[in-house]
């Protein structure tokens, strides 16, 4: 009586064991092959030029070409993987951050021509992998022999933003202590003058118009770096000689 009753546990036990051995056998691999699927599933580039563009677009030798990625995902991928990033171009100095990004985040590619690339078409090659799986980008540019005489100029119209934006814009966090790093966008273009800061946290496009009073104005776009690619401020001081205050106003499309 006893032996039987512990071979019918024994028996039990081992239906058990062998019930755990068959779910495992199935479920495990499957989890790992759709794990697999998730972090290879198709995704594409976007690349976006900042500013954004209108009319003709040319660059400079030194100047920051600036350029804005981002990853979409092709399928209905809810946790996806990071996509890795690089990009060359021959003659320019390029550098991409962050280099890994999941949709949702925005990296910024930076294109430096030299003055080797003078009226030449650069070719600037851009690629995501994830996985094993690649998508390639190009990005164009056409090099002119500009001076860059604005910046003193440009950091005036900046710097009269400054004060204001730290006592009424504080969440900013924009003050006379912030660091910006310059350059010049869209050369060739007179009367309304165009140019770029950079800071740790933000992108200021700054224009302004080269008239008298009380056409005189100036103003700034900000966009958040790294998770925007558009501007989501946009300030203006309506006459620069009447030394009018800074007022917000709406961000327009083509920045």
């Amino acid at each position: 009586m006893k032996t039987s009753c512990g071979r019918s546990g024994l028996t039990k036990i081992q239906a058990v064991m062998i019930a755990v051995v068959i779910i495992a056998a199935t479920v495990v691999p499957a989890y790992f092959l759709s794990l697999s699927y998730m972090e290879s599933a198709p995704f594409s580039l976007n690349v976006i030029t900042r500013p954004r563009s209108f009319g003709e677009i040319v660059y400079t030798p030194g100047q920051r070409c600036l350029f804005l990625v981002t990853v979409e995902e092709s399928q209905n991928n809810t946790t996806p993987a990071p996509v890795v990033l690089s990009a060359t171009s021959p003659d320019c100095e390029v550098t991409i951050f962050p280099q890994s990004i999941s949709p949702g985040q925005v990296a910024e590619l930076t294109v430096m021509p030299t003055q080797a690339n003078i009226d030449k078409n650069v070719t600037v090659t851009l690629q995501g992998e994830r996985q094993g799986l690649k998508q390639t980008k190009t990005v164009n540019l056409e090099v002119i022999e500009w001076e860059d005489t604005l910046e003193p100029e440009a950091a005036s119209m900046r710097d009269r933003f400054i004060p204001w934006l730290s006592t009424n814009q504080p969440q900013l966090g924009i003050t006379n202590q912030t660091v910006w790093t310059g350059t010049i966008v869209n050369p060739r273009i007179l009367v309304v003058m165009h140019y770029m800061f950079l800071s740790e946290d933000w992108e200021m496009y700054v224009t302004w118009h080269v008239m008298v009073s009380p056409y005189d104005w100036t103003r700034i776009y900000l966009r958040p770096r790294f998770n925007q690619t558009a501007p989501t401020y946009a300030f203006e001081i309506s006459s620069i000689q009447a030394q009018v205050q800074p007022v917000a106003i709406e961000v327009p499309d083509w920045v």
